[in-house]
């Protein structure tokens, strides 16, 4: 098998492989223009993160990214890279976003330059991080969550529960909610060579063989209310490649991103036709312009 392509289809399934990082985005306070610096008072002011710091959240360093004034009436943009991925990765959608927006990122636990996680992390957990990064980042504005892979599945089970913060959310390309099962059920214990190996990397990542120590778990799509949600899926289908299992895992996989439209009555599902799994990658401009979209919904 291509180790490139085996390498695309872990990462899809679970995201498992460190990205290479784009250009890191500029603070704000770094121009020298009279706006910048009202913009950056502005902040100050308000208590509010401008440019790239390292936070104490819960006891743990975790870094985090701001740029971007904030808006009367728009909720703050917080993106979520995949598992493996670092702010980084967003810095060049960030960047974009933020000409309009008030935009922030931040490394998860044992992502980036964040502390690693003591023991194993459960999506409870990773979810009190991200409360605590809401806080320091947003003040009392809501947040709209933008979030790639398993960034998005994180994103799509912490909205139900913080309906009073989160106003919008976009998936693009999030992992499936049933994404054991879906791994499970495509590629029999049975299986041998290539196949047998990637079931095998797949399931040790989701049992917590992975820099953030999530145990990555099934479960339910809940509703998050009628907030503005968008569900951005990749459109070339390259697990179908995959001789003998790829096209089951490619269907599992559409279907998952059909079941995170259930998070919200007012969601919709975009096929992103040019992409494989990092659309905000390979199409910028759709994932930037679907962002925008929901925060403006959002904040009516």
């Amino acid at each position: 098998m291509n180790p490139t392509f085996k390498a695309s289809a872990v990462m899809a399934l679970c995201c498992a492989v460190t990205g290479t990082g784009l250009t890191g985005c500029k603070d704000v306070s770094d121009a020298h223009t009279k706006s910048a610096v009202t913009s950056t008072a502005r902040k100050a002011a308000e208590g509010l993160l401008s440019g790239t710091r390292k936070l104490k959240i819960d006891g743990r360093s975790v870094n985090v990214s701001c740029s971007g004034d904030p808006m009367k009436h728009k909720p703050v943009i917080v993106l979520m890279p995949g598992l493996g991925d670092g702010l980084e990765k967003m810095a060049g959608i960030q960047k974009t976003l933020s000409e309009k927006n008030r935009v922030c990122s931040y490394d998860r636990l044992g992502e980036g330059a964040s502390d690693k996680p003591d023991g194993p992390q459960t999506f409870a957990g990773s979810g009190k991080i991200l409360t605590g990064v809401i806080d320091r980042v947003a003040g009392h504005r809501p947040v709209v969550l933008a979030a790639h892979s398993l960034g998005g599945m994180i994103a799509a089970r912490y909205a139900p529960d913080h309906r009073d913060r989160v106003k919008g959310v976009v998936l693009m390309d999030a992992t499936s909610p049933t994404s054991v099962a879906d791994l499970t059920n495509a590629i029999p214990e049975s299986a041998t060579g290539p196949a047998a190996e990637l079931r095998a990397q797949t399931l040790q990542v989701d049992r917590g063989d992975n820099p953030e120590k999530l145990l990555i778990t099934d479960g339910k799509v809940r509703s998050a209310g009628d907030i503005p949600v968008a569900v951005i899926q990749h459109g070339k289908k390259y697990l179908a490649a995959f001789p003998e299992y790829g096209p089951r895992l490619e269907e599992d996989w559409a279907k998952g991103q059909r079941e995170w439209l259930a998070i919200s009555h007012h969601s919709k599902l975009i096929t992103a036709t040019n992409s494989e799994h990092y659309i905000y990658v390979d199409q910028p401009d759709l994932a930037v312009k679907t962002i925008q979209r929901v925060t403006s919904e959002a904040a009516h």
